[in-house]
């Protein structure tokens, strides 16, 4: 690709910013789709197709530049790219397709800035694993890449059993709420974006690399204050919702 490391690392950077921006803007008000959609935010697209479209650039865009890279056939690279097709391929594909909604929609602004992200979030991280980072074979055995690994696959498995607690609050074509129940559920209100965290995190300590710190950051910029608002928003709708809950942390917060 015709970019340079100076480009790279202003995109680099322009990601760490935007968690910045993105934290302080959740501060003050809650995204509007969801359980938290509301009216004037302007055009809407329905909930699948827009999951659809705003999730595929970091399959579509990050496939794309890994294979641009010089090292895109070394075996740690192609660690990190299996590890990063597995959540996005669910998540663009797998999840929306299995939504039991008919009536949600989400703001064209609202998808719009997903796929902007998610094209910049691609770029700089692909492009250090398979051009601008340096992993020897050994670093497969390094405890970073082993921790990583780990809590990238204990997140993964959170967020997919939330998801699928979820899902099974519903019946097809029910777009109503209720409590869930079950697994860390009965610990925290958002584990799905507690494992979500999980997965990122144990990404940035396996690839080592201010890319994944950056990406790592701005998922819990996103969703932690997102969680704080189901939160919210689960004690004022059902008064007997489980006093012992915490938001995203168990035991903690």
């Amino acid at each position: 690709m015709p970019d340079s490391p100076a480009f790279y690392h202003a995109a680099t950077l322009l990601e760490l910013g935007l968690g910045v921006v993105t934290w302080l803007a959740l501060l003050f008000f809650v995204a509007p789709y969801g359980r938290h959609g509301r009216e004037g935010w302007g055009p809407t697209l329905p909930a699948r197709g827009a999951w659809l479209l705003m999730e595929s650039p970091a399959v579509w865009v990050f496939l794309a530049i890994y294979l641009a890279g010089a090292q895109r056939f070394a075996l740690v690279p192609l660690l990190f790219l299996l590890l990063w097709q597995l959540h996005y391929v669910h998540r663009s594909v797998i999840f929306p397709l299995r939504m039991r909604t008919s009536a949600r929609r989400m703001p064209l602004l609202v998808v719009a800035c997903a796929i902007l992200f998610n094209i910049l979030n691609a770029y700089v991280n692909a492009r250090w694993i398979s051009e601008f980072g340096h992993y020897e074979t050994g670093w497969l055995t390094d405890p970073r890449c082993v921790l990583g690994v780990a809590l990238f696959g204990l997140g993964m498995w959170i967020n997919r059993d939330a998801d699928a607690r979820l899902r099974r609050l519903r019946q097809p074509g029910e777009s109503n709420y209720r409590v869930p129940r079950g697994g860390l559920f009965e610990y925290v209100s958002c584990p799905n974006y507690l494992g979500e965290i999980l997965e990122w995190i144990g990404w940035a300590i396996l690839t080592w690399s201010l890319a994944g710190f950056a990406f790592a950051f701005y998922t819990v910029a996103n969703l932690a204050p997102r969680a704080a608002a189901h939160h919210r928003w689960y004690r004022e709708t059902f008064p007997d919702y489980p006093t012992r809950r915490r938001v995203l942390v168990p035991l903690v917060w």
